[in-house]
């Protein structure tokens, strides 16, 4: 990805059964003993979600034409909500579209709301107040592919379902295979409201991956307007790496979302929000001080495996989970003491 590092206790380098995603707690507690357990953690939308995705495709033979038509619901309500986002800001802003229709366009994207139902199409004047409003000379084009979005055929590619944005909610398992290895791929929903429920992964886990958004640093939690997300991920993270459920554990941490990050740091400086980084607009050094910030809180020591990723790149996802797929392997037969 361009960046790379290494720091003192931790490590930096760079199939075939269907995938069952499974929802049952009572289930998650029947582990096979040839399978390893890998605990996929983080606060919301840290990108833990596009990892599942991500595995199911590279994994398997990616999803299904009728796996893909599910996702429609999903991306329309992504494609309305930018959008509505947009009507908003220039109402915010004391702005107004140039065309006169456009602006009726902005009133009716604004009130309208779409059925929750995997059938759903969006009616004709929506698809045109879309296409219009995102046409006007006032706003920037910004979804080059809304066209085929809003057409009724649509059908969602895979890259679509890795962009698409659905919050998790409960335990959701993905089981594998990598090689020789089977893999039960646990991922819980990471906003505080679903972290009660973490404690019923924890038991005879082989790995954390914990992931951080880089590009958050400038953001606020969704559920708490006060707080930093960075800094949410970092008390998380502590609690984790420091927790006795955890003593034998390794934890790959992914500093997830660098292509934002990249496009990000030389408009939103670091410093703004973390004064005592001092490289500038540098992604190299930046993301090596935010990984100082993650592995400076590990106080019980537990070996720390770093990663840049970008979960939406499934030639980056491949490379980096051939590598966690070594620790795994190399963790269960060396196990730490």
């Amino acid at each position: 990805m361009g960046v790379c590092f290494s720091c003192s206790g931790a490590k930096a380098q760079d199939e075939t059964d269907k995938p069952q995603t499974v929802k049952n707690r009572c289930d998650s507690n029947r582990q096979r003993k040839d399978e390893f357990k890998v605990l996929l953690l983080g606060s919301g939308e840290s990108g833990k979600s596009t990892i599942v995705k991500q595995m199911k495709i590279i994994h398997q033979d990616g999803y299904s034409e009728q796996e893909l038509f599910m996702f429609r619901i999903t991306i329309l309500k992504n494609l309305l909500d930018s959008i509505k986002a947009i009507a908003l800001a220039l109402r915010r802003f004391d702005m107004e579209p140039h065309l006169l229709e456009n602006r009726e366009a902005a009133d009716l994207l604004i009130v309208f709301e779409l059925p929750a139902d995997a059938n759903a199409t969006l009616p004709a004047p929506v698809a045109q107040a879309i296409s219009g409003l995102w046409s006007d000379p006032v706003i920037a084009q910004l979804l080059q592919r809304r066209a085929r979005i809003t057409d009724p055929d649509y059908l969602p590619s895979q890259e679509d379902v890795l962009h698409s944005r659905s919050k998790t909610t409960g335990i959701v398992e993905t089981k594998f295979q990598m090689g020789n290895m089977r893999i039960n791929l646990v991922d819980v929903g990471g906003q505080r409201s679903e972290r009660n429920m973490w404690i019923h992964s924890f038991e005879s886990v082989t790995s954390i991956i914990f992931c951080v958004a880089l590009s958050e640093y400038d953001q606020m939690l969704l559920e708490d307007k006060s707080q930093n997300r960075m800094a949410e991920s970092l008390v998380l993270f502590e609690s984790i790496v420091n927790s006795r459920w955890f003593l034998r554990t390794s934890v790959i941490l992914f500093l997830n979302k660098i292509d934002i990050f990249t496009k990000k740091l030389p408009l939103r400086p670091l410093a703004n929000y973390f004064p005592d980084y001092k490289g500038g607009d540098d992604v190299n050094k930046a993301a090596k001080y935010i990984l100082w910030r993650f592995t400076s809180l590990n106080h019980a020591k537990l070996q720390i495996y770093p990663h840049i990723t970008q979960a939406t790149d499934t030639n980056n996802i491949r490379l980096v989970f051939a590598a966690v797929k070594e620790y795994v392997y190399t963790l269960t037969q060396n196990p730490p003491a």
